[in-house]
């Protein structure tokens, strides 16, 4: 059977950032990248619009360990330098949106997973590319793991580390405030200010502290990202919105950190979703064992994947920079998908048949 080299993995991203994949439209990305996959004689199906791949010779009784990631994108920065679909590609790296976020994730891993899925491991591979990620959609990982969670035992999250392997993550709690007023006529100081409400709430959410701190991820991170509120200049507000970004760690759950704010505000605190929730590698994990074994850097990272909708041990770990994500002119190097593949390589080797592996 052919496996798939760095050059071939290489067009292959070339490719998807040609085609617009943001979530919740990534129908012709995937269908380019099964078509890809079953060419290069890889045995590769759709669970809804995601793809999923089982290595040769899958054997139920064995541990199972899942490459992971995502083939959606972000909207387009409006500050590109260069049209994100179809930008210049020099030979020693490849531009354009989802290159670094999460294309270079994908290629390596569909490389890799080439490369090992015909070997009689002690473990078996299953390589799943997944939609929607970026928007936290029901049709992704949220809806896959449903049907993958009774035969996956490990993960490797794929997002762009520089090659580290994070440990921990941060989870993603979105919270809408409300603000509710009287309107009245401005010069006449009527009504009851609505923004005035709002302002003393946001007031005491960015001095508010946390008292329990993360001995791996720190505080929780809180900031108020977007307000509105008004219809005219001479009116008082009788209504005022805004938005509250936090990132969780394990020392609390959304619920919790939801009713704890709310308790200090007025304005009336709604979440988005409340299952976005922080991810840390289990303590005894023989991924952190292999990561350590190898020499590979662990840290944790500020932002969120695909890993917050999984529930068996896991790390997180790929190539390019998190810089790069969801700004313009979004690119990774050549030399980073090649050092992916190498590494993800030894991983699975160290994992799969050092003594780290799980019996």
């Amino acid at each position: 059977m052919s496996k798939v080299s760095v050059k071939q993995a290489v067009e292959l991203l070339r490719g998807m950032v040609a085609i617009p994949s943001t979530s919740f439209h990534e129908e012709e990305v995937g269908a380019f990248v099964l078509s890809f996959l079953r060419d290069s004689g890889i045995e590769a199906g759709m669970v809804g619009k995601n793809i999923v791949a089982r290595s040769c010779g899958y054997d139920p009784a064995k541990p199972t360990l899942m490459l992971c990631a995502h083939m959606d994108t972000v909207e387009p920065a409006a500050d590109y330098s260069f049209d994100p679909f179809k930008p210049q590609q020099p030979e020693d790296r490849i531009l354009g949106l989802g290159s670094n976020d999460d294309g270079g994730s994908v290629v390596s891993m569909i490389s890799v997973f080439s490369e090992y899925r015909e070997k009689d491991l002690p473990v078996n591979l299953l390589l799943a590319l997944t939609v929607e990620e970026e928007r936290s959609g029901p049709e992704g990982m949220r809806s896959l793991w449903g049907k993958l969670k009774d035969e996956v035992d490990f993960a490797i999250v794929g997002e762009p580390t520089g090659m580290r392997a994070a440990t921990s993550e941060r989870g993603l709690l979105v919270i809408d405030g409300v603000a509710e007023g009287v309107a009245g006529h401005a010069a006449r100081g009527e009504g009851v200010n609505a923004l005035y409400i709002a302002l003393d709430d946001i007031s005491a959410l960015r001095s508010h502290v946390f008292p329990k701190v993360s001995p791996v991820m720190g505080k929780v991170g809180l900031n108020v990202t977007q307000i509105s509120a008004g219809t005219a200049h001479n009116v008082i507000p009788d209504r005022c919105s805004f938005v509250v970004d936090i990132r969780p760690t394990e020392q609390y759950d959304n619920a919790e950190i939801l009713e704890e704010l709310q308790a200090l505000c007025k304005s009336r605190l709604t979440a988005r979703n409340l299952l976005n929730r922080s991810s840390a590698t289990r303590p005894d994990s023989p991924l952190a064992a292999t990561a350590a074994a190898l020499g590979i850097e662990t840290f944790s990272s500020p932002t969120t994947s695909d890993w917050m909708r999984i529930s068996c041990d896991a790390i997180k770990m790929g190539p390019g920079d998190s810089s790069r994500s969801h700004h313009k002119d979004e690119y990774v190097t050549v030399a980073e998908i090649e050092e992916a593949v190498q590494v993800y390589g030894k991983f699975i080797e160290s994992f799969a048949y050092g003594r780290n592996t799980v019996e």
